[in-house]
């Protein structure tokens, strides 16, 4: 399948054009050890924590992130970047005559850093783009202040350690919230009801310890001069499989002969800490 790729052609004019895109103004990266977060857990893994003492961690998700901006005062153009990250936990406890049981939680994370932001005072209107009724009323446009944005990437979180402890004031637990302060977007995830209970003191705690690796940058809207290229109509047609007969595709297919190539050569970047796959939580 080589000839199947894209190109815009010969003769393709150029010219500089004034593009409206996104600026990184600052940006840094993290990573955070969250040790002993108390885990909200559902009815079922409560009744299960209060019968057992073995449980280990099968899979850790980042089912929602909530972002906010504040200026920092007499720092004109800092910003202080508030996030707070939503993490399913699914476990696995023995619950004796060699058996298991799965059960569901939530680890509330919170993290603050302060970047640059820069500094606007104009306000931006931008129209709705809605001209279908003809005679109706034209919406005003909407004012915003031309506010920065942070971005947040990260990867699943890498679970350290976990921990049942037998009552709440012998768990050193970084409890950032209560259980009601969870979104029903993110408990709606669950497969029970969250346990609201955030005030019993008598019952089994669970806690875990988690590692996150992130990076988290400021942008904000402007404007650019840029030397581009016109977009063309591709002229080559699009190649579709016959479905009758999968053994020509795959005889046009190119032999994978870096799949076969064993690397020898030492590295000595640290590559234990940066992978995160999906962990098919589903959300």
């Amino acid at each position: 399948m080589q000839d199947n790729r894209f190109s815009c052609g010969p003769g393709i004019s150029k010219e500089t054009v004034c593009i409206e895109a996104n600026r990184i103004l600052d940006a840094c990266r993290d990573r955070d050890c969250y040790e002993n977060v108390k885990v909200f857990l559902t009815d079922f893994g409560e009744e299960i924590i209060e019968h057992t003492g073995a449980v280990r961690v099968k899979s850790a998700c980042i089912t929602e992130t909530h972002i906010s901006l504040d200026p920092v005062q007499f720092n004109k153009g800092f910003y202080s970047v508030n996030i707070r990250f939503y993490v399913k936990l699914t476990f696995e406890a023995c619950i004796g005559n060699g058996r298991s049981q799965e059960f569901e939680g939530i680890v509330v994370l919170d993290k603050k850093v302060i970047l640059y932001g820069g500094d606007c005072n104009v306000s931006v209107f931008r129209s709705t783009g809605d001209f279908s009724d003809f005679c109706g009323r034209i919406e005003p446009c909407c004012k915003e202040k031309n506010k920065p944005t942070a971005v947040v990437e990260v990867v699943e979180p890498i679970v350290l350690g976990v921990n049942v402890f037998e009552k709440a004031n012998d768990c050193c637990c970084c409890c950032c919230c209560c259980a009601r302060d969870i979104p029903d977007s993110v408990v709606s995830g669950l497969n029970g009801n969250l346990r609201y209970d955030d005030h019993d003191d008598d019952r089994r705690y669970l806690a875990v310890s988690l590692g996150i690796f992130s990076v988290i940058r400021i942008v904000r809207s402007a404007q650019y001069i840029v030397s581009a290229t016109e977009y063309v109509i591709p002229d080559k047609e699009c190649i579709s499989p016959k479905n009758d007969d999968p053994c020509s595709v795959f005889r046009s297919m190119a032999f994978p002969t870096s799949e076969f190539s064993c690397t020898t050569t030492s590295h000595h970047h640290d590559k234990g800490n940066g992978g995160g796959g999906k962990c098919g939580c589903g959300v």
